[in-house]
């Protein structure tokens, strides 16, 4: 391989990747550009995912939690207070009428209630971590990791929370986004507007129409927050020409789509269902074209137009040439992706491809800042390990400012390096604190050599061979730009 193929392997690793891992240069071979395109041939399957509960599952398990943990300290409440009742010396009746004794009383129960709560478990918080652990590990393990990537782009496009939905986060993305990334971009668009975890973040789990048999016999009424993300965020970007009435219109059409209530079906519970009872009855028009339909097909239609909208296929490729190439990236390129978006009906493999094979692609430098996330898995990688303590890695990330499946809104994560550099002491002390504990078993010198082939600067080998110890030595790595940029 020539110094210049080992270039560009290093270049297609960190820009499309997660950056170079023991093993991946020979992986990607002489033709990064063919090797990057082979990788979206193979399986995204995550092996580990087998023992993790579905989204409905684990939706259910903590709201039965939920259920129990009240039940309990209802309970424990009840008793405490019967028994300051009870106490000796009290006359009947005492605790009604003397405040002091009054005061005791809730005190007591507060405490029975703490300690009652506290005896079931939160289950959301090990199934997170796990999902995270697998997540994160399967980043870790490819060889490649543009198919990889590509899954925490669109995770991130469709992005839910899990400050709002802490058990669905991760199947979340296992089940809506992943299947789905390398197929067509209205299924992918079906697959996460239909997911239970988007309608409960986006508020449209009590949403219904004003003629509805629920909003006449409730009086309650639309709420409009997930169709105007679908369209803003999801499909046809900002100032692409749709109207506050075709959002309102939207909103009626997607009235109905809700999930089971977990506590009045235990089997089903935390599941996608259209209520008609909630559903806006009649046609809906939204961007010049009437929707008849009366059930669940209603909102299936508008979405399959969206997806397929040109101002769709310029917002998907903008975004993708924004992610992955640079912050301001190269018009040819954002219009060719657009271009074979539009003419292959929304293959979103075609459009990834379209990608790499463009010269603009590679042609600027390595200057795109990564975000905190990726450059940590960066890290990890270039130290050839493979499994992560999920707790550790979780608090890491929210220190870093991005707390793993928890944006700060439905715009989901920012991609420009000013929302990201201000933040770059803080990996310092991330990467301290790793080098630290792998410093008896990585030696920056063999990373340098071997995982990135030499193609470091100059200035990065000399501050390396110049550290005071193997820990500084590591930490100066991590911190470069050859491992923080792409």
């Amino acid at each position: 391989m020539t110094s210049s193929a080992k270039a560009d392997a290093v270049l297609a690793l960190n820009r499309f990747g997660f950056g170079p891992r023991p093993g991946s240069l020979a992986a990607v071979g002489a033709d990064p550009r063919g090797a990057l395109i082979a990788d979206l041939d193979r399986p995204l399957l995550l092996s580990a995912a087998a023992s993790l509960p579905s989204s409905a599952k684990a939706y259910r398990t903590v709201t039965d939690a939920n259920a129990r943990r009240a039940a309990r300290v209802k309970q424990a409440q009840q008793a405490a207070k019967k028994q300051m009742a009870a106490a000796p010396g009290m006359a009947e009746g005492q605790a009604q009428n003397d405040g002091q004794t009054q005061g005791q009383a809730q005190d007591a129960a507060e405490i029975a209630g703490k300690k009652a709560a506290e005896a079931v478990p939160d289950p959301g918080r090990p199934i997170y971590l796990q999902e995270a652990k697998v997540r994160t590990e399967a980043a870790l393990a490819a060889d490649i990791g543009f198919a990889e990537r590509l899954v925490w782009f669109w995770s991130n496009h469709f992005c839910i929370s899990a400050n709002r939905i802490q058990s669905m986060s991760g199947a979340y993305e296992r089940e809506a986004v992943r299947p789905h990334v390398l197929g067509r971009f209205t299924d992918l668009v079906q697959a996460v507007e239909g997911h239970p975890a988007m309608l409960f973040y986006l508020d449209n789990v009590g949403s219904m129409g004003a003629n509805s048999i629920a909003g006449i016999n409730r009086s309650r009424g639309l709420n409009e927050n997930f169709a105007r993300e679908a369209m803003e965020l999801h499909t046809l970007g900002v100032r692409s020409g749709y109207t506050q009435d075709d959002v309102i219109s939207f909103a009626n059409v997607l009235s109905g789509w809700t999930l089971v209530p977990p506590g009045d079906n235990p089997e089903h519970g935390g599941e996608f269902t259209f209520n008609p009872r909630l559903h806006e009855p009649g046609g809906q028009t939204v961007l010049g074209k009437l929707y008849e339909q009366d059930d669940v097909e209603q909102g299936r239609a508008v979405l399959r137009d969206l997806a397929a909208h040109p101002a769709t296929a310029t917002h998907v490729a903008t975004r993708l040439a924004y992610h992955f190439v640079a912050d301001a990236p190269p018009p040819a390129l954002v219009e060719r992706m657009a271009r074979v978006f539009r003419d292959t009906g929304g293959d979103l493999k075609e459009v990834a491809k379209a990608m790499v094979s463009s010269d603009q692609s590679w042609s600027g430098p390595p200057s795109k800042l990564k975000r905190p996330g990726e450059w940590v898995v960066a890290m990890v990688r270039a130290t050839g390990i493979t499994q992560v303590d999920p707790a550790r890695f979780t608090a890491g990330q929210e220190l870093l400012g991005e707390p793993v499946w928890r944006p700060p809104s439905p715009k989901g994560f920012p991609d420009d390096e000013a929302s990201w550099i201000d933040g770059v002491g803080r990996r310092l002390d991330v990467a301290n604190n790793f080098a630290e504990r792998v410093a008896g078993q990585a030696d920056p010198q063999e990373i340098i050599e071997n995982v990135f082939g030499s193609e470091v600067s100059s200035e990065v080998k000399q501050a390396v061979g110049r550290a005071e110890s193997r820990q500084q030595a590591l930490a100066l790595l991590f911190m470069s730009a050859d491992v923080q940029r792409r």
